[in-house]
Parts: C-alpha cells; sequence; structure tokens
C-alpha cells in the first residue's frame, strides 16, 4: 500500500523541479520525485541502469519484466 507524504520546497526548488520534469518527460514533478528517490535507494550503476532500459526496449511492451513494483523486488533482492 502506498502512502502520501507533504513535501515542502522552496520556491526556487520547486520551479527548477517543475522545469526538469517537463524537459524530461516526466508528467509531474511528483512523478520526477519519486524517481529520484529511487535512483537513491536502489543505485544502480550506468551499466546496469543501460541493461535495464534495453530489458524495457526488447520488451516492446510484452511485459516481460513483471510490473515496475515486481521489477524493482527484483532489483533489491540483487
Amino acid at each position: 500500500m502506498n502512502k502520501q507524504i507533504n513535501l515542502r520546497l522552496p520556491q526556487t526548488i520547486l520551479v527548477q523541479s517543475e522545469k526538469y520534469a517537463k524537459k524530461h518527460g516526466f508528467n509531474t514533478v511528483q512523478e520526477f520525485i519519486k524517481e529520484t528517490v529511487r535512483e537513491k535507494l536502489f543505485e544502480i550503476s550506468k551499466e546496469e541502469e543501460k541493461l535495464i532500459k534495453k530489458l524495457i526496449e526488447v520488451s516492446g511492451g510484452k511485459n516481460l519484466y513483471g510490473t515496475e513494483k515486481e521489477l524493482f523486488k527484483k532489483l533489491r533482492e540483487r
């Protein structure tokens, strides 16, 4: 189950986050922040990141890696 939190950011950081999120294809600042937290928690190497992106690309929407939740669970177990 997901839990909602509230986060206060200085206006300058919020504005920069909004710009970054829009420029890099995030629908919302919240999505950008969640992805940033994931990256910090799971700290995968650049090589591992390339392999994961390739896996997603090769799957061609066939959901070969399961859900995002399942994928991250498997990565945590490594």
